[in-house]
Parts: structure tokens; C-alpha cells; sequence
């Protein structure tokens, strides 16, 4: 399962992580995101203790998202060591989100 973020403990869980946090945008309301909820859920448990695979709810959590410039959801993000080192947006295939994150661990 992907962990939840907030604006509160983002700093924490996804810019001081230790290894790479793939922080998924979303809304309850969005059709493609809950299309690609399940992708996620796959890969957070084949990529278990090598990537965080994380959600934040847009509508709960705005300041982030601001932060970001997401103006479209799902918009994933993958982040290394505190940076942003790619970014997904749209319903994505799961074989793009895999090497999305294999090219973070490379």
C-alpha cells in the first residue's frame, strides 16, 4: 500500500527519506487517479525497501502542490535525496511508473 503524505510530514517522509519517494498527486474525485491507484499499489510492494511509493490528497493538502506547480492531477513525482528528478502526469501505464522508478534506483 502507498503510504499517505501531508503537508505536515512531507518534509520528513519525502525530502528527508533515505532512499527515493515516488509521490503520487491526487483527488478522490479523479477518475484517473483511482484508475491508477492500483498500478501504484502493485509497485510499492515489488519496489518495498528500495522506493516509498506515497499519495497526498490535493484537496486535503494544498500547500505541497502549490509548491510544485501541480496543476494537474495525477501527477507523480519522484524525488531523490530531496530533489525532484522526474515527473509523470496523466493516467500512466505501469510499465512507464516502473521505469520511472528503475531509472531512480539506477
Amino acid at each position: 500500500m502507498a503510504a499517505n503524505i501531508t503537508d505536515t510530514t512531507f518534509e520528513t517522509e519525502v525530502l528527508q527519506s533515505t532512499i527515493p519517494v515516488l509521490l503520487d498527486f491526487w483527488a478522490p474525485w479523479c477518475g484517473p487517479c483511482r484508475a491508477v491507484a492500483p498500478i501504484l499499489d502493485e509497485l510499492a510492494t515489488e519496489f518495498s525497501g528500495k522506493v516509498t511509493t506515497a499519495k497526498m490528497n490535493v484537496d486535503e493538502n494544498p500547500a505541497t502542490p502549490g509548491k510544485f506547480g501541480i496543476r494537474a492531477i495525477p501527477t507523480m513525482i519522484m524525488f531523490k535525496n530531496g530533489a525532484v528528478t522526474e515527473q509523470l502526469t496523466g493516467a500512466s501505464s505501469k510499465s512507464s511508473i516502473k521505469e520511472l522508478i528503475q531509472r531512480a534506483l539506477a
